[in-house]
This record gives structure tokens, C-alpha cells and sequence, in this order.
């Protein structure tokens, strides 16, 4: 079934974060953070992911995928008008309904959007150990420019 995609409103808040916090459970690098280092400063990294998401809401282009009634995914990003550059900030599916192409879908909602305001280009990150997300990225034509490694310690 595909997706109907349309623009958060205030109203979706929590179930887009809840959504976005199930999705990235097993892959986020901020919970990896955890198990090594602990909460930081008392939050955890569900607690940084929903600041994270706020701040999203407030400052970003998202757009929400729903599939038999109900919220199944997630896209936000920003637009860099000067280089005509769009960047895929989070791309989520809920767990439950992976693996159905609505992480394509949503994608190439988030591209043609970023057309329609103008963008040429368009920039993600991947961790290099989601082989889905990477997976998806190459089948539609990304290709791999760099890779860098998040390093980080307590002061």
C-alpha cells in the first residue's frame, strides 16, 4: 500500500517521536554511547533523542508517511539554498512495518520535496553498520563520499 505523505503538524509530535525512537533503537550510536560511557550529564539516549526531536520540530522540513491509517514513517531536513543542497537529517520507518519499501517512499518524497524548493543536490549520513539504510541509499543512486568516525570522552 503506499504511502500518504504530508507535513507534521503540532499534533503529531508525539507519536512521530515515539515513532522515530522505536525505529532507531537498535542502530542509534547514541545508545552504543550509553553502554560504554553512561547517561550523559543524567539523560539517556532516549532522553537526547527526544530533545533532539524539538528541536527537529522547530527548525526543520518534516514529513510524515501514513500506511492503513496510521503513522508508519518519517523524514526531516534542511535546505542550503546558496549550493542548492538538501540534507536528509532522519529517515524513519516504524519497526513493525519494515521491510514494505516505505523507507524508499519516504525518501523519494524528501527528494522531490527538496526539488520543489529548488535543491540540486542532496547530502545524508549513514552508520556504516545500518545495511539497510546503505542498502537503500546505493539502490537509489547515492554514492559514498567519505566516511568519518564519531569519537568521543568525558572532560
Amino acid at each position: 500500500m503506499p504511502l500518504v505523505i504530508r507535513p507534521l503538524a503540532a499534533a503529531d509530535h508525539d507519536a512521530a517521536t515515539r515513532l522515530v525512537i522505536d525505529s532507531f533503537e537498535p542502530i542509534t550510536w547514541q545508545k552504543k554511547l550509553d553502554a560504554s560511557i553512561g547517561p550523559l550529564n543524567g539523560l539517556d539516549w532516549r532522553a537526547r533523542w527526544e530533545a533532539r526531536l524539538k528541536n527537529i520540530f522547530a527548525t526543520q522540513i518534516v514529513l510524515l508517511g501514513e500506511a492503513e491509517g496510521q503513522l508508519v514513517a518519517f523524514a526531516s531536513g534542511t535546505v542550503d539554498r546558496d549550493p542548492a543542497l538538501g540534507f536528509v537529517d532522519v529517515l524513519a520507518v516504524g519497526r513493525s512495518f519494515q521491510g514494505r519499501g516505505y523507507g524508499r517512499e519516504m525518501l523519494r518524497a524528501m527528494l522531490q520535496h527538496f526539488q520543489g524548493l529548488g535543491c540540486q543536490y542532496v547530502h545524508l549520513d549513514c552508520l556504516t553498520d545500518n545495511e539497510a539504510g546503505n542498502a537503500l541509499y546505493s539502490s537509489e543512486g547515492f554514492c559514498e563520499v567519505a566516511r568519518h568516525i564519531r569519537w568521543f570522552r568525558k572532560i
